[in-house]
This record gives structure tokens, C-alpha cells and sequence, in this order.
């Protein structure tokens, strides 16, 4: 039987990183990553692709999905419904593949709870709130108010943060891309 294949999830507060250092991760020249696109109810930002950075779905389309069980994991997040769909994921675990996921902590938690040993979770720490203030507002894709939104989630996901297996605190892109790297080739190599 070939190998097993992993979910690595990756968490951070919004602003915290894990999107850039997904995209790094992916481009290190490992052929096995591969980059579950979450399912998502929210406006498309400037520059983005459907299909491409998320797939984006009406809310009709979520609940259908939703309901006939299509989603490994789905939560309200900051008024929008985001999702992973499942059709995927069990296709790339069963072909060994390394399966990466941008999650909030709920989310994340939700995926080891169904996926166990199949589960890798990573947090991206940021190095201070006014680090994600300031990368958020460097953004330029939301309002001071939905800033504050994305901020008042900062202390439970900070809080749920310690039910990771590891925690990495990103000062530092390449560094924090070189730990996330090593932390998925051990973890790889556990057996």
C-alpha cells in the first residue's frame, strides 16, 4: 500500500500570514502539495479568481451543498459561510498526496476531529495585533469597520491556538515558510 496521505491545516487571525506562506509552501517544489480551495459565500476582492482562490457560491448553492453533506467542515465567519468540500480532499488522501488548508481554528479542530492521525494542524502566530492592523489595512480590500470585525476573533483564535500541534510565530516570511516546511517533512516521516 502506498503512502498515507495528510491534511495540513494552517490557521492564523485574518492578516496573520497563512495565505502567503500556503502560496510559498506550495511553490518550494514539493509535487506532492496540493491546495484544497475552500468553498466561500463572500464577494470575490480585486485580483481574485473563482475556482482559483476559492470557489464562490451563492448562498442558495452553500446550504444545497451543505446539506447533502458535500463539506468536510463549514462555519459563518465574519457574516460570509466558508467551506471545504470533501470530493477532493478524499481523493488526494487516497492518493497519498499532502493536502493543504487555510482554516480558521474552528475550522482546523473540526478537520482533526474527523480526520485524526490523517491531520496535521499549524498556526501561524502573528508577531503583535498591530501587525495584523497593519496588513490588513495594507490590503486595501476592507473598511475600518470590518477590520475591527476580523479583530474581535483575534483573542479566540490566539486562545484556541494551543490545541495545534505546533505554533509558529511569523516574523519572518521565509523563516516561517522554512518551519512550516520542516515541521510537514517530520511529520511526514513519523512512520
Amino acid at each position: 500500500m502506498g503512502r498515507k496521505g495528510l491534511l495540513v491545516v494552517i490557521s492564523a487571525p485574518s492578516g496573520g500570514g497563512k495565505t502567503t506562506v500556503i502560496r510559498r509552501v506550495l511553490a518550494s517544489g514539493n509535487d506532492n502539495f496540493t491546495y484544497s480551495i475552500s468553498a466561500t459565500t463572500r464577494r470575490l476582492r480585486a485580483g481574485e479568481v473563482d475556482g482559483q482562490d476559492y470557489h464562490f457560491l451563492s448562498l442558495e448553492e452553500f446550504n444545497h451543498k451543505k446539506e447533502k453533506g458535500e463539506f468536510v467542515e463549514w462555519a459563518e465567519v465574519h457574516g460570509n459561510y466558508y467551506a471545504t468540500p470533501r470530493t477532493p480532499i478524499q481523493k488526494w488522501l487516497n492518493e497519498g498526496r499532502t493536502v493543504l488548508l487555510d482554516l480558521d481554528v474552528n475550522g482546523g479542530l473540526e478537520v482533526k476531529k474527523d480526520f485524526k492521525d490523517s491531520a496535521l494542524l499549524i498556526f501561524i502566530k502573528p508577531p503583535s495585533v498591530e501587525s495584523l492592523v497593519h496588513r490588513l489595512k495594507g490590503r486595501k480590500t476592507e473598511t475600518q469597520a470590518e477590520i475591527d470585525k476580523r479583530l474581535t476573533r483575534v483573542p479566540e483564535e490566539m486562545s484556541k491556538s494551543h490545541q495545534y500541534q505546533y505554533r509558529i510565530l511569523n516574523e519572518d516570511l521565509d523563516i516561517t515558510t522554512t518551519e512550516v516546511l520542516k515541521v510537514i517533512k517530520n511529520h511526514n516521516h513519523r512512520d
